[in-house]
Protein backbone atom coordinates (compact mmCIF):
# COMPACT_ATOMS: atom_id res chain seq x y z
CA UNK A 1 0.00 0.00 0.00
CA UNK A 2 1.32 3.46 -1.26
CA UNK A 3 0.54 6.81 0.15
CA UNK A 4 1.36 9.85 -0.76
CA UNK A 5 2.76 12.41 1.60
CA UNK A 6 -0.79 14.38 1.39
CA UNK A 7 -3.05 11.52 2.47
CA UNK A 8 -0.73 10.63 5.06
CA UNK A 9 -0.98 13.97 6.58
CA UNK A 10 -4.04 13.82 6.23
CA UNK A 11 -4.94 10.34 8.52
CA UNK A 12 -2.76 12.12 11.06
CA UNK A 13 -4.32 15.33 11.00
CA UNK A 14 -7.70 12.76 11.93
CA UNK A 15 -6.44 10.45 14.39
CA UNK A 16 -4.24 13.58 16.42
CA UNK A 17 -5.99 14.99 19.60
CA UNK A 18 -6.83 18.59 19.41
CA UNK A 19 -4.98 20.52 21.32
CA UNK A 20 -6.59 22.13 24.52
CA UNK A 21 -4.46 25.01 24.87
CA UNK A 22 -6.91 27.27 26.36
CA UNK A 23 -8.20 25.12 28.89
CA UNK A 24 -4.40 24.10 29.45
CA UNK A 25 -2.91 27.46 30.13
CA UNK A 26 -6.06 28.45 32.18
CA UNK A 27 -5.29 25.04 34.30
CA UNK A 28 -1.79 26.34 34.66
CA UNK A 29 -2.62 29.86 35.39
CA UNK A 30 -5.07 29.01 37.93
CA UNK A 31 -3.20 25.91 39.61
CA UNK A 32 0.28 28.31 39.75
CA UNK A 33 -1.38 31.20 40.78
CA UNK A 34 -2.95 29.04 43.54
CA UNK A 35 0.15 27.93 44.85
CA UNK A 36 1.55 30.85 44.89
CA UNK A 37 -1.00 32.70 46.64
CA UNK A 38 -1.00 29.59 49.71
CA UNK A 39 3.17 30.53 49.65
CA UNK A 40 2.24 34.40 49.91
CA UNK A 41 -0.07 33.51 52.51
CA UNK A 42 2.28 31.01 54.82
CA UNK A 43 4.95 33.88 54.28
CA UNK A 44 2.52 36.71 55.90
CA UNK A 45 1.69 33.98 58.40
CA UNK A 46 5.12 32.93 59.16
CA UNK A 47 6.09 36.64 59.52
CA UNK A 48 3.18 38.47 61.26
CA UNK A 49 1.92 35.69 63.21
CA UNK A 50 4.75 33.37 64.19
CA UNK A 51 6.97 36.69 64.05
CA UNK A 52 9.75 35.55 62.38
CA UNK A 53 12.04 37.86 60.26
CA UNK A 54 11.06 38.08 56.04
CA UNK A 55 13.89 35.69 55.39
CA UNK A 56 13.04 33.41 57.69
CA UNK A 57 10.03 33.35 56.89
CA UNK A 58 10.30 32.92 52.97
CA UNK A 59 12.90 30.11 53.81
CA UNK A 60 10.47 28.43 56.14
CA UNK A 61 7.47 28.97 53.25
CA UNK A 62 10.11 27.33 51.00
CA UNK A 63 10.79 24.25 53.01
CA UNK A 64 6.43 24.20 54.13
CA UNK A 65 6.07 24.22 49.91
CA UNK A 66 8.78 21.26 49.63
CA UNK A 67 7.28 19.38 52.45
CA UNK A 68 3.51 19.46 51.15
CA UNK A 69 4.38 18.96 47.50
CA UNK A 70 6.59 15.52 48.54
CA UNK A 71 3.29 14.35 51.12
CA UNK A 72 0.74 14.85 48.09
CA UNK A 73 3.18 13.25 45.84
CA UNK A 74 3.82 10.53 48.28
CA UNK A 75 -0.50 9.84 48.75
CA UNK A 76 -0.65 9.81 44.64
CA UNK A 77 -2.69 13.63 45.01
CA UNK A 78 0.26 15.21 42.99
CA UNK A 79 -0.77 13.87 39.99
CA UNK A 80 -4.07 14.64 39.85
CA UNK A 81 -3.65 17.84 40.43
CA UNK A 82 -0.51 17.93 37.48
CA UNK A 83 -3.27 16.62 35.03
CA UNK A 84 -5.29 19.49 35.19
CA UNK A 85 -2.32 22.25 35.98
CA UNK A 86 0.06 20.73 33.66
CA UNK A 87 3.15 23.44 33.91
CA UNK A 88 1.05 25.01 36.76
CA UNK A 89 2.34 22.97 38.99
CA UNK A 90 5.82 22.01 37.61
CA UNK A 91 7.04 25.58 37.34
CA UNK A 92 6.91 26.15 41.27
CA UNK A 93 8.72 24.84 43.73
CA UNK A 94 6.79 21.81 44.45
CA UNK A 95 7.31 20.67 40.91
CA UNK A 96 11.06 19.93 42.20
CA UNK A 97 9.85 18.37 44.78
CA UNK A 98 7.57 15.96 43.18
CA UNK A 99 10.73 15.49 40.73
CA UNK A 100 12.59 14.59 43.76
CA UNK A 101 9.69 12.09 45.28
CA UNK A 102 7.94 10.57 42.38
CA UNK A 103 11.51 7.99 41.28
CA UNK A 104 12.01 7.31 44.87
CA UNK A 105 8.31 6.19 45.33
CA UNK A 106 8.48 4.48 42.19
CA UNK A 107 11.41 2.40 42.84
CA UNK A 108 11.61 2.01 46.46
CA UNK A 109 10.27 -2.01 45.82
CA UNK A 110 13.95 -1.93 45.20
CA UNK A 111 15.43 -1.44 48.61
CA UNK A 112 16.67 1.77 50.23
CA UNK A 113 20.26 1.63 48.75
CA UNK A 114 19.78 0.48 45.08
CA UNK A 115 16.27 1.50 44.68
CA UNK A 116 15.46 4.46 46.69
CA UNK A 117 18.39 6.22 47.52
CA UNK A 118 20.19 5.49 43.30
CA UNK A 119 16.94 6.89 41.66
CA UNK A 120 15.89 9.16 43.56
CA UNK A 121 17.65 12.17 41.67
CA UNK A 122 17.11 10.19 38.21
CA UNK A 123 15.08 13.49 37.37
CA UNK A 124 15.97 16.43 39.88
CA UNK A 125 19.91 15.56 39.40
CA UNK A 126 20.60 16.77 36.00
CA UNK A 127 18.45 20.17 37.31
CA UNK A 128 20.84 20.17 40.44
CA UNK A 129 23.72 19.96 38.62
CA UNK A 130 22.86 21.99 35.91
CA UNK A 131 21.63 24.89 38.02
CA UNK A 132 25.22 24.59 40.26
CA UNK A 133 27.40 25.09 37.13
CA UNK A 134 25.01 28.37 36.21
CA UNK A 135 25.00 30.10 39.82
CA UNK A 136 28.81 29.32 39.64
CA UNK A 137 29.46 30.67 36.51
CA UNK A 138 27.21 33.42 37.30
CA UNK A 139 28.98 34.31 40.29
CA UNK A 140 32.59 34.46 38.86
CA UNK A 141 31.02 36.66 36.32
CA UNK A 142 29.63 39.11 38.96
CA UNK A 143 33.18 38.63 41.28
CA UNK A 144 35.51 39.56 37.93
CA UNK A 145 32.92 42.70 36.99
CA UNK A 146 32.66 43.54 40.63
CA UNK A 147 36.51 43.09 40.72
CA UNK A 148 37.53 45.18 36.92
CA UNK A 149 35.44 47.59 37.96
Amino acid sequence: MNITQEEYSSMVKNVSPKSKIVKDCFGAFLVGGIICTIGQALTDTYQYAVGLSIKDARCLTSVTLVFLSALFTALSWYDNIAKFAGAGTIVPITGFANAVVSPAMEFKSEGLVMGLGAKMFIIAGPVIVYGTITSSAYGLILCLIKFIS
